[in-house]
């Protein structure tokens, strides 16, 4: 049996849907987590980034088949990052600029305002960076209002 429970909540300026940027940009958010789980903080403020799963509580019906704002042609769900899944989990990695006791400050989270958070764990570069990656059919794609680091663009 699966059993997922809330560990926090964020607290971001997006409060629809439409106003996240793809991939999180600049923006500060933070993440309160929950009084019983504070102790499991000890010794973030240590890292530059964490790994932060979320429920996209948002999320409406699914279509196995989704056509992306980068492309015009029909991808299969698990091939784009739409947030309308069967499980709705997000994920983003995020800067950490602040914990302030049970409340991070995270820099890059494209999540709305009131979203359950799942877990959090650091980014380990060592580990978690890859240098032989593919980028599948996103290949090229991203000048449409993403740049190369992920980060949405004016254009």
């Amino acid at each position: 049996m699966m059993k997922i429970k809330p560990i926090g909540v964020v607290y971001s300026p997006f409060k629809i849907r439409g106003e996240c940027p793809p991939q999180g940009n600049s923006t500060i958010s933070e993440i309160e987590i929950f009084r019983e789980y504070e102790t499991g903080l000890k010794d973030t403020e240590h890292f530059s980034h964490l790994h932060v799963f979320y429920w996209m509580h948002k999320s409406r019906e699914y279509s196995m088949s989704v056509i992306t704002p980068w492309d015009t042609k029909p991808h299969g769900l698990f091939a784009v990052r739409t947030p309308d899944r069967p499980n709705p989990l997000g994920y983003a990695i995020v800067e950490l600029v602040e914990r302030n006791k049970n409340v991070l400050k995270v820099r890059g989270l494209d999540a709305v305002d009131g979203t359950p958070v799942v877990d959090i764990k650091p980014y380990i570069s060592k580990i978690d960076n890859r240098a032989m990656t593919k980028d599948g059919w996103t290949e090229g794609k991203y000048g449409n209002g993403i740049d190369d680091v992920g980060k949405a663009t004016s254009g």
